[in-house]
């Protein structure tokens, strides 16, 4: 094998690493996100979870935040609670933060 199909072989394990780190950071955030709003629902021990798990799977609608966004602001409006979006962007930030944290640190 020559250098550069070694180089090429490192670089595609590199990006299919860096690329599953990313998704699992994802749905960690999407989880912590789901119990953030579910708090804020009054919902907690497996109530808490059933929602956090379906705001995990609201993210799988479309590409970036604005599913899961639409989704919880939906669901706070319904409660009579109101957050803005900007609110939901800063704690989204927070916990990819918090997410890839605990995924490097194997938890």
């Amino acid at each position: 094998m020559t250098t550069f199909n070694e180089r090429e072989d490192a670089f595609e394990k590199k990006f299919a690493h860096d690329e599953e780190l990313r998704f699992k950071a994802t749905a960690r955030r999407d989880m912590l996100f789901g119990l953030w709003v579910a708090e804020k629902l009054g919902k907690t021990g497996p109530e808490a979870k059933a929602y956090a798990k379906s705001v995990v799977l609201a993210d799988f609608k479309e590409a970036g935040d604005a599913d899961i966004i639409r989704k919880v602001h939906r669901d706070l409006e319904a409660a009579g609670k109101a957050v803005d979006d900007a609110e939901f962007r800063r704690v989204l930030g927070d916990l990819m933060a918090r997410a890839v944290e605990e995924i490097k640190a194997g938890r």
